[in-house]
């Protein structure tokens, strides 16, 4: 439509007597049917604010990547180890599992690491030997072994390794036992 044909609106002050004009029937439909839609508009959100809030929450899963995304077991587990602040226990563990490829086989069969303390004044790995002459030889490599763990975990992991030697039950008194003997435990120390 050019702008002569379209329809003006009317100015009540322009009009005679000072008067707004009646509205016609077809402006009252338009008027009506307006406001039905923004009717219908508001209950139509409405509905899908309901719906969505049964359903847990307005997101929902598009071609996006979000975090509600399924994801692979390995990523899950790191990302709960990370929000959990589990890194050095899980890195401890994870050379607790790799413990003969660190220290060679020889030493691994008769060293066996069993405790790790976290603490960070602290920091001790506590491994048991099962003859004195290997709790000998694991306390001589110790200083080694301390920077290969600290290589692999990050620096200031492991501070200082622990060494048990063997553990042998105590033996109860009896008639082949010496007054203030420790049993199999008096070679070591």
């Amino acid at each position: 439509m050019s702008e002569e044909n379209r329809p003006q609106p009317v100015d009540s002050a322009a009009t005679p007597g000072g008067t707004a004009p009646e509205p016609s029937g077809v402006d009252l439909a338009r008027v009506a049917l307006r406001a039905a839609k923004e009717q219908a508009k508001a209950r139509g959100a409405a509905a899908q604010q309901r719906k969505q809030a049964r359903r847990g929450g307005g997101l929902r899963s598009g071609a996006r990547a979000d975090g509600r995304d399924p994801m692979a077991l390995g990523a899950a587990i790191n990302r709960l180890i990370t929000e959990r602040g589990w890194e050095t226990p899980a890195a401890v563990g994870g050379v607790m599992g790799r413990w003969p490829q660190i220290v060679g086989e020889d030493l691994a069969k008769h060293c066996v690491p069993v405790r790790f303390d976290d603490d960070p004044d602290v920091r001790v790995l506590t491994v048991q030997c099962d003859s004195t002459a290997w709790a000998t030889q694991l306390r001589l490599l110790a200083p080694r072994l301390v920077a290969r763990l600290n290589e692999d975990l990050g620096h200031g992991t492991v501070r200082m390794i622990k060494v048990l030697g063997p553990g042998a039950p105590r033996r109860g008194y009896g008639p082949l036992r010496a007054p203030g003997s420790l049993g199999p435990g008096d070679t070591y120390g």
